[in-house]
């Protein structure tokens, strides 16, 4: 798949290349005059709506049809379909470039490729910037930045989420340094933004270059499968520098960024599919951090138990289980929204509600590497947890976590760095922080993994949970190495071994010792945790806890 016949003004090769400044369709108005040469209110306005008209037009008529063939949205129809009708208030509509290299000056088109305004979402206040591909490949001008900042601007001030729609070339070469700029003044703007209100970045086409790191710096980034590619450097370039040939789509489409990087959160069918995950997202977010995430009434009672949950866990503590199948009989019914799915699935992340609270849930996997940590799966979490805080979102945690992955590669790869960010995220964190074990929690995982030592606030394990430093297996041949080797031939070894393992087992695999050092604050009945978690969440609605005054601390990277 190719953009450069779309996409004039990314790539030298394409600079030659002519775009018409508007659709043959709807040719330049000129200001109309009457016979005594004052044009009336009348014409005044019919040259405003014709001018309206070439702005829809975007940069053709024809080009907007070729994106209504591929199944996609123009630039403007997605604004419009994520916002409520009639809501939309678009900013810098006449806006254009003035660059007056290679022959631009005769190349202009009004709103210069971004559609920018505001609106609402269900009714909650929004700001929204969408990249238009018909004009000049959608690629960053100094005009259309401005314009994307202004949004910026404005929904910082005015406390409300911003929403990028990103279908771009990347930076529109012919301005040189100052695309260059636009993009640093909207880099400078997501960074400052960070923590302060939501920000969103649907990427519906290409997003090449210097476009990628806005969104890596926002909260969340959805994409399309078959449509959306995201990299720093495109195939051709790859081919060129290292002579590896590889695919836009297995370089930077929906599913690698889903699967391997871990760049993008949301994979999504098309681009009516991704607004609709957009909306879906925000229903579950505050407008800004100094409000609380919205609530929404529910008919699924508080104190509702599933006798399902007792039996949930198998008995044998190497067994797997979904942790998906305990989350959904806890929360509110069809409430739960998993985050990044398809990325390091032995950690699950997502948003629900617990009696119409929302509420973040961070959750072992046993079905999946049974639950270990590593580097994958520790960044994943660690990025939620903070935003969670950062957004006044109660963090729940669903703990059953053997350790940390051990081997080189995760050694290597800086398991240890990577590990303590999911813990300084964890210690930094202040909303309520609430930990059920539901089996094991062994080792420096425990810690890390909300406890009581890093300031939770309701901690509980079910019957069945192991709490310990490391299993009973590899304990018993570390503490009684040399009692083993001594207990005679092979079978008594072993019989020895076995008898130790029990030992340790009936000392170490409950909670209880835990429970009478005030590290859980009790021990309930898998059935019992929604009532218990939804009156602990009741209990904490009020918390405030803060961190020591500093400019900011010094997070592992």
């Amino acid at each position: 798949m190719s953009y450069e016949s779309e996409s004039p003004g990314t790539t030298a090769g394409e600079a030659s290349r002519s775009t018409p400044a508007a659709p043959a369709s709807a040719p330049r108005a000129e200001t109309p005059n009457t016979t005594n040469g004052v044009p009336t209110m009348k014409e005044r306005i019919e040259n405003l709506e014709h001018r309206r008209r070439e702005v829809e037009a975007g940069g053709g008529l024809d080009k907007q049809e070729k994106i209504r063939s591929q199944g996609r949205l123009t630039a403007r129809e997605r604004v419009l379909a994520l916002v409520d009708p009639g809501s939309f208030q678009e900013r810098g509509v006449f806006v254009q470039h003035r660059c007056i290299d290679f022959g631009m000056e005769k190349r202009r088109v009004a709103g210069d490729g971004v559609v920018a305004g505001y609106g609402t979402i269900n009714g909650r206040g929004v700001y929204v910037f969408a990249q238009d591909f018909t004009v000049f490949g959608g690629t960053l001008s100094e005009s259309n930045a401005r314009k994307i900042c202004d949004i910026m601007d404005l929904a910082m001030q005015n406390g409300a989420p911003v929403i990028g729609l990103n279908d771009s070339g990347g930076a529109r070469i012919q301005e040189g340094v100052l695309s260059l700029a636009g993009y640093a003044e909207v880099f400078l703007r997501n960074t400052l933004a960070s923590g302060v209100i939501p920000q969103i970045s649907a990427v519906l086409g290409p997003c090449a270059g210097g476009a990628v790191y806005s969104p890596a710096i926002t909260d969340f980034t959805l994409m399309v499968e078959g449509t959306s590619h995201m990299f720093v450097t495109g195939p051709d370039v790859i081919k060129a520098v290292t002579n590896e040939e590889v695919s836009f789509e297995d370089l930077g489409g929906a599913m690698s960024h889903n699967t391997k990087s871990g760049v993008a959160h949301f994979a999504t069918k098309d681009d009516v599919d991704c607004i609709e995950t957009t909306k879906k997202l925000l229903s579950y977010l505050p407008q800004n951090n100094m409000e609380d995430p919205p609530y929404r009434a529910t008919d699924d009672p508080s104190d509702r138990m599933d006798e399902d949950l007792d039996q949930i866990v198998p008995p044998e503590p190497n067994k797997p289980y979904d942790i998906k199948d305990v989350i959904t009989r806890i929360v509110d019914k069809e409430s739960f929204f998993e985050v990044q799915e398809h990325y390091a699935a032995n950690i699950v992340i997502g948003f629900a509600r617990m009696g119409g609270r929302v509420v973040g849930l961070v959750a072992d996997q046993p079905k999946v590497l049974a639950g270990v940590l590593d580097i994958d799966s520790s960044i994943k979490a660690a990025r939620f947890v903070r935003f969670c805080d950062a957004f006044n979102i109660p963090i729940i945690t669903f703990e059953d976590v053997p350790g940390f992955l051990p081997g080189t590669a995760q050694e290597w790869g800086g398991v240890i760095k990577h590990g303590a960010k999911l813990l300084y995220a964890y210690c930094e964190a202040t909303v309520p922080k609430l930990t059920v074990i539901t089996r094991k929690a062994y080792g420096g995982a425990y810690d890390v993994m909300s406890s009581k030592h890093i300031r939770g606030d309701y901690n509980v394990a079910w019957p069945n949970a192991e709490i310990a430093v490391m299993g009973a297996d590899g304990a018993v041949r570390i503490i009684f190495r040399k009692e083993i080797e001594t207990a005679g031939d092979a079978a008594a070894k072993k019989e020895k071994e076995k008898e130790l393992v029990n030992d340790y087992n009936a000392t170490f695999a409950n909670p209880y010792v835990a429970a009478s050092l005030g590290y859980l604050d009790d021990v309930i009945i898998p059935h019992e945790t929604r009532p218990r978690l939804i009156a602990a969440l009741a209990m904490l609605e009020n918390k405030r806890v803060e961190n020591p005054r500093k400019k900011h601390g010094n997070i592992p990277l």
